[in-house]
C-alpha cells in the first residue's frame, strides 16, 4: 500500500472525511454508549476552521487528521482510518506530519484527549512517545485522557 501524499482537505472534501471518520469510529459507539464526539463534528467546519490533512488511496480517502495551532502547542483534535486500513502504519504517518507541522510552527508540544474507555489508542499513544497529563469529564459520565508529547528543539 502506497497512498498519495498527505493533501490539506478542501471543503469538497467534507462528506469523505465525515464518512471516514464515522467509520474509523464506528467500533467505540458500543464500548462508550454513544457516539464519540468526532462522528458528530461538522467537517465542513473543521475543515474551514483547522488544519485537516487526508490521505488517498485509489481515489478513496483512508486518513485523516484534524489540528489545530495553539499559542504554545499542536493539538490533535481528530485521527481517522477506515477500518480497512488500520494497522497499516497510517495512523503513525499521521502523527509523524503532525508534528512536522508543529515544527513548522516552532511549537515544541503536541497534545491530544482520548476517551479513558479506548485502550487501545491510549497504548497506541504512549507506544509512540505519549504520556497522560490529565485526566477531566468533558462529556457528561465520560471521562476523557489528555496526552502530549514534547518536541526537541531543533534549532
Amino acid at each position: 500500500m502506497n497512498p498519495a501524499q498527505p493533501r490539506r482537505a478542501e471543503i469538497g472534501d467534507a462528506h469523505a472525511v465525515r464518512a471516514l471518520t464515522r467509520a474509523a469510529y464506528a467500533k467505540w459507539v458500543v464500548i462508550i454508549g454513544r457516539e464519540p464526539l468526532p462522528m458528530v463534528a461538522d467537517q465542513t467546519i473543521a475543515i474551514r476552521d483547522n488544519i485537516v490533512v487526508v490521505w488517498e488511496l485509489d481515489n478513496t480517502l483512508v486518513a485523516a487528521v484534524e489540528l489545530f495551532v495553539k499559542a504554545d502547542y499542536l493539538l490533535i483534535e481528530n485521527i481517522a482510518v477506515q477500518p480497512g486500513y488500520q494497522g497499516m502504519g497510517l495512523g503513525k504517518r499521521a502523527l509523524c506530519h503532525a508534528e512536522d507541522i508543529a515544527r513548522k510552527h516552532a511549537l515544541l508540544e503536541i497534545r491530544l484527549y482520548t476517551n479513558a474507555r479506548f485502550l487501545s489508542n491510549i497504548t497506541w499513544y504512549k507506544r509512540h512517545g505519549y504520556e497522560e497529563y490529565r485526566r477531566e469529564e468533558m462529556v457528561p459520565g465520560s471521562e476523557t485522557v489528555h496526552m502530549r508529547k514534547p518536541l526537541p528543539d531543533i534549532h
